[in-house]
């Protein structure tokens, strides 16, 4: 690979790190937001409404789609690495709520620190519990990509990019709502509603994602002339 080609696939890599980064954070602080997604009219489970859903489930299936890329291009050492810098990421912008939170608003402040507060009070809490689900959900979901993709040879992307989003996504939605009801900030009366309601939704992205997982693979092998299978060291 010439250094031209080693450069732009840093700067590809970078900024797929940064859409991983920013979805991951938009998602902590938005979440406190409830919508109903169901084009089939209304249906209950377990007494409490089947998709109702948080608007914070929109950006976050992006993140799965973006470190199924980077492992298939960049290997799982580069997955991880962007995992973890979204953890630093998350915890950063939690502190800054905190502080944000505690200094008090002028009396001619657009926003007020009661309204701060109901907007962002939550946020740290739910970005711990999304942090403990994330963690489990994201090394899971690199695990069992490459594991996949190294008994396959490098063949059949549907498969390793489904089979690793399922169980991940399941892991993430349980642990996350399960943490949320814990620390008070949802009533365990939602729980398995909202399980299975973020679950078959993100499930659907997941299906829905496929074919741009195809197609950014397939523009980067060929831009990088990359054989199936074959991973582009950006350490060499």
């Amino acid at each position: 690979m010439t250094k031209k080609d080693k450069k732009l696939a840093y700067q590809i890599y970078l900024y797929l790190g940064a859409l991983f980064i920013t979805s991951l954070v938009v998602s902590n602080l938005i979440f406190q937001k409830f919508f109903y997604w169901n084009p089939f009219g209304k249906i209950e489970l377990f007494g409490a409404p089947l998709f109702e859903i948080s608007v914070g489930v929109l950006p976050y299936p992006v993140t799965f789609l973006i470190t199924d890329l980077i492992s298939e291009i960049f290997g799982k050492k580069k997955a991880n690495q962007i995992v973890t810098a979204g953890i630093f990421a998350s915890f950063f912008s939690m502190g800054f709520i905190y502080i944000s939170d505690a200094v008090p608003a002028i009396p001619s402040s657009p926003i007020d620190d009661a309204l701060f507060e109901k907007v962002f009070a939550l946020s740290p809490v739910a970005v711990l519990a999304s942090m403990l689900a994330y963690l489990a959900a994201q090394y899971v979901d690199i695990a069992i990509y490459h594991f996949w993709k190294k008994l396959t040879k490098g063949k059949y992307l549907w498969l390793r990019n489904n089979f690793s989003t399922f169980l991940s996504q399941f892991i993430d939605t349980f642990t996350v709502v399960g943490l949320l009801c814990i620390f008070g900030v949802l009533p365990w009366s939602l729980f398995y509603g909202l399980v299975i309601s973020g679950f078959i939704f993100k499930i659907f992205i997941a299906f829905l994602d496929t074919p741009f997982l195809y197609f950014f693979v397939y523009l980067i092998r060929r831009r990088f002339k990359l054989a199936i299978g074959e991973e582009i060291d950006l350490e060499a």
